[in-house]
């Protein structure tokens, strides 16, 4: 009975967590898609709801009905109502009642994941079956002093007359829920009339009523306390404070806050959180190098204070007077970034209102905006090339660029300290062909409809060489060494590579050429050089260089690596080099007689993607992702043994050099 009793109670509870996340979903179905992508999450978190992230990228008014699907699959495991019944549900019977419930026999018409506390009601009540009853378990949702009861199939009013069968909760030690601060390095506005409080660890305390009479206690200037009601709302994603009691309250810079109530009859003692009154103070701007702010373009100001978490709202208003819609978000407990359009405003003085909650007035920041018109300094393009690079002004403004009849577009745009570059396309119907030394006229368009004009002079060739040949040392870890490599495109840590490359352009290397080795993304790095003994020439235009990732680049490196030749401040176009993978430490295979599964052991086998029979790669078995184990179940090996696909480069199929142990 006890048990029965408690696995119902604890179906109930995750049940009403649901309905709560169900109920409050509901609300969001006809809020707008941004509203939703914030909301969700919070309710998700409160509640130990799992979320599909897919759902929140489809359109609003499919959002919602999405994040409702399987509804039995999105209850996670709560620790705390789950350790309510830990000790009487453990042993072998539960093993046995959980497979039993992935059968369908089993799972058809019943809470599948409460398959346990279905069979133990039909142990307990047989012995009082009578032909005119069945007994039907319900779930019981708790509210108030009302208990509504869902059943797993309708109930019958004709012979056998249903007997509904709910659980009460158990009278026993309370066990307090583990509520904490989302972050504990947060600090709040005492002042704020709308003060949320992120909770996360109990969602009981958003499902049930066992949590009540909730405030949140705060020590006064003189001493004194403070008590300000709270209520939980997991749509919220955390306590929601009432402040109004502290318009007259005398509290000092810097307060602890302590959430505080009742579990039960048991009183409870919650999370702390660092809690600040709002003051007049200094606010800075100029913090960062982009705080200039130039008309055309959006405004952007970084503004500096003690603490900006009493910020209520901030306004921007033009040189006309006129209201500029403002943007701004907290970077830091004490820095927040502002952003307004000043597309349409002239230059001149702006002011920046900072109001904060509980102070009467808001503090004015003066600001100045400045005119800036497209400006042109250089047209880089070296001979040979589609493409170049813009330098100037301005530079956003650009719509198009014609050098001798060839027609360019934009590309990348960037800025900083007062420079912007823009890299220029050449229309593939237009190639570019210029020779190194030619004078070339330059057109450039912008948006206003001018044309401005600049002249420049042809760069030689860009640097630029090819690739001759590879060689790869493989590393001298034994159970490295158990795994064929299918070809020479691949480089495994530990092992080495010895690679010899042709310059194009120049014909001969010279001293002060180097050779950059990166990967895709620039995250791993290195140059290597003639002058530092880096590289060896083979002849006046071939270079030999061998390249050891483990000592260059640390273990964690892996992925394709590119080469290219840089001569002073100009660099050639990257080329593939080789792929970098880390491989397992495979030890020994083990395997039963014909037709049953074997079992590879070794280390760091989550490196492995599959493993399959063959090398056609049949009957592939799957490694999950970060595995940590130490040995893998995998096919019984085929006439030509057992591959594998890694996970640095699933693209390629390689051999297991095992023999089979029995």
């Amino acid at each position: 009975f006890v048990r029965a009793a408690q696995q119902l109670n604890q179906a109930s509870l995750d049940r009403t967590r649901l309905e709560i996340y169900l109920s409050d979903l509901r609300k969001l179905d006809s809020a707008s898609q941004e509203t939703v992508k914030d909301a969700t999450p919070l309710l998700a978190r409160s509640l130990a709801i799992k979320v599909n992230e897919k759902c929140l990228d489809r359109i609003a008014q499919l959002q919602v009905s999405c994040l409702m699907d399987g509804q039995d699959t999105l209850i996670l495991s709560d620790g705390h109502s789950a350790s309510m019944i830990e000790a009487l549900t453990a042993g072998p019977a539960t093993d046995v009642l959980i497979t039993a419930a992935g059968t369908p026999q089993l799972n058809s018409g019943y809470y599948s994941p409460y398959i346990a506390s279905v069979l133990d009601l039909a142990r307990l009540l047989d012995p009082f079956k009578r032909a005119n009853y069945q007994y039907v378990p319900a779930l019981g949702f708790q509210r108030d002093e009302r208990m509504s009861l869902r059943l797993n199939t309708p109930p019958s009013f004709q012979n056998p007359k249903s007997v509904l069968v709910a659980a009460l909760p158990a009278i026993e030690t309370p066990r307090l829920p583990l509520l904490r601060a989302v972050d504990p390095r947060d600090i709040f506005c005492a002042r704020k009339t709308s003060l949320v409080l992120p909770v996360e660890g109990a969602p009981l305390v958003f499902g049930t009523q066992y949590s009540h009479d909730l405030s949140l206690r705060l020590a006064g200037e003189n001493g004194a306390q403070i008590q300000l009601a709270a209520r939980p709302d997991a749509l919220q994603g955390g306590f929601v404070v009432d402040t109004a009691a502290l318009a007259s309250a005398n509290l000092g810079a810097s307060v602890r806050g302590v959430l505080h109530g009742k579990w039960g009859f048991d009183d409870y003692l919650g999370p702390e959180f660092r809690m600040v009154s709002p003051v007049l103070q200094s606010w800075n701007t100029g913090i960062a190098e982009s705080d200039t702010l130039i008309v055309g373009r959006e405004g952007v100001i970084h503004v500096r204070a003690e603490s900006v978490s009493c910020l209520q709202d901030v306004e921007v208003e033009g040189p006309s007077g006129k209201v500029l819609a403002a943007q701004w978000t907290r970077l830091t407990p004490s820095e927040v970034v502002v952003k307004f359009p000043l597309q349409q405003v002239e230059p001149g003085a702006l002011t920046l209102r900072m109001k904060q909650y509980g102070v009467g007035e808001s503090q004015q920041i003066g600001l100045k905006t400045y005119a800036a018109a497209a400006h042109l300094d250089d047209f880089i393009v070296h001979a040979g090339d589609v493409r170049g690079l813009l330098k100037g002004q301005r530079l956003d403004q650009v719509t198009a660029l014609s050098v001798n009849g060839v027609e360019f577009t934009p590309g990348s745009f960037s800025t900083g300290k007062g420079n912007d570059e823009l890299s220029m396309l050449a229309r593939a119907e237009s190639p570019a062909t210029f020779n190194a030394g030619e004078s070339l006229g330059v057109r450039v368009s912008l948006t206003d409809g001018r044309v401005l004009g600049l002249r420049t002079v042809v760069r030689p060739p860009r640097p630029s060489a090819s690739l001759i040949d590879k060689s790869v040392q493989m590393p001298h870890a034994a159970g490295s060494a158990k795994i064929r490599l299918a070809d020479q495109t691949e480089l495994p840590q530990g092992g080495s590579l010895t690679f010899s490359i042709r310059s194009k352009w120049p014909s001969a290397f010279s001293a002060d050429e180097r050779l950059e080795i990166a990967s895709l993304d620039g995250t791993f790095a290195t140059t290597l050089s003639l002058n530092k003994g880096q590289l060896k020439l083979a002849s006046p235009g071939v270079v030999v260089a061998t390249l050891d990732p483990g000592k260059t680049f640390g273990a964690a490196a892996f992925g394709p690596l590119q080469f290219r030749v840089a001569v002073g401040d100009t660099v050639g176009d990257w080329a593939p080099l080789v792929t970098l993978i880390r491989l397992p430490e495979l030890a020994e295979l083990q395997c039963p007689p014909v037709g049953e599964t074997c079992s590879l052991s070794g280390s760091d086998l989550y490196l492995i993607e599959a493993i399959a029979r063959g090398a056609a790669f049949e009957d592939v078995v799957p490694v999950p992702e970060g595995f940590p184990g130490r040995s893998l179940p995998v096919p019984h090996p085929g006439d030509d043994g057992l591959y594998l696909k890694l996970r640095d480069n699933p693209s390629v199929v390689h051999a297991v050099a095992l023999t089979v142990q029995p």
